[in-house]
């Protein structure tokens, strides 16, 4: 069984002259401890699935199951436990004035998990961080160190799902690839389920077995991990895409 399944998904915004579908009846099933991509230029839709998906947009038609349940726009907290999110902006995804250990205790309070010391001492472990980071802020840390934290903040409540916004857009090239393998690596131990969200064809062929690529709010084509490095994909759309993560080809020189 999928867990999670989306059909039909339709998400507007304004009214009047002002009206504008963001996404167009959009389907897909995701299978347990799958990495499905969501693909395309920006504007095109795909955060606000990812943000349907997660609760932060209300203003949705269609059907959302998640884990077998059948969800609306407004959430209980344990249907908010089962999937957390991480956002592009480490930085600005925590609180400034508060500790590491302050941000990663919030969501055990709020849910009202026990051991909560002996908790975040171990998901820093397990992000690749030294428990005595607990004590630090947000600024004395580098940007691929806020973004583990950010990972470990999702991971903390114990989740079977992680939406992902571009984890890795704004860090350092040479930090991009660490947090991806981090990624990768907890997705196997901890037979995780990621939706990911990305422009970056490379970011999407490293962690994802299936990549829905977007266009003006709909979905053009889904394909797999084998097909986008083979480059055997269907649509023109998504041929521009590979061929724009690939760099600069120069032209073959003529002839003299």
């Amino acid at each position: 069984m999928s867990i999670i399944s989306v059909n039909d998904l339709v998400v507007s915004f304004g009214s009047g002259s002002d009206f504008k579908q963001v996404v167009k009846n959009v389907a897909f099933d995701v299978e347990p401890g799958e990495t499905f991509g969501l693909v395309g230029e920006s504007g095109c839709g795909k955060s606000t699935v990812l943000g349907a998906l997660a609760g932060r947009i209300k203003g949705w038609s269609g059907s959302i199951s998640i884990d077998g349940e059948a969800v609306g726009p407004k959430r209980s907290r344990s249907q908010l436990a089962k999937q957390q999110m991480v956002f592009q902006d480490p930085f600005g995804s925590l609180h400034p004035r508060h500790t590491i250990g302050r941000t990663l205790l919030e969501p055990l309070e709020i849910h009202g998990f026990d051991q909560r010391q002996e908790r975040v001492e171990r998901v820093l472990r397990d992000v690749g961080l030294p428990p005595g980071f607990r004590h630090r802020f947000p600024h004395q840390l580098s940007g691929g160190q806020r973004q583990r934290v950010a990972i470990a903040r999702a991971l903390i409540l114990n989740p079977g799902i992680l939406l992902l916004d571009e984890p890795t857009s704004a860090l350092d090239v040479s930090i991009q690839a660490e947090i991806l393998n981090l990624l990768k690596d907890l997705r196997e131990r901890d037979k995780l389920t990621y939706v990911l969200v990305s422009h970056d064809m490379a970011v999407i062929a490293h962690l994802c077995n299936r990549v829905a690529v977007m266009l003006d709010g709909q979905f053009v084509e889904v394909a797999s991990r084998e097909q986008l490095l083979r480059g055997s994909v269907q649509h023109p759309y998504t041929r521009t895409l590979l061929d724009g993560s690939r760099g600069y080809v120069p032209p073959p020189k003529l002839a003299s």
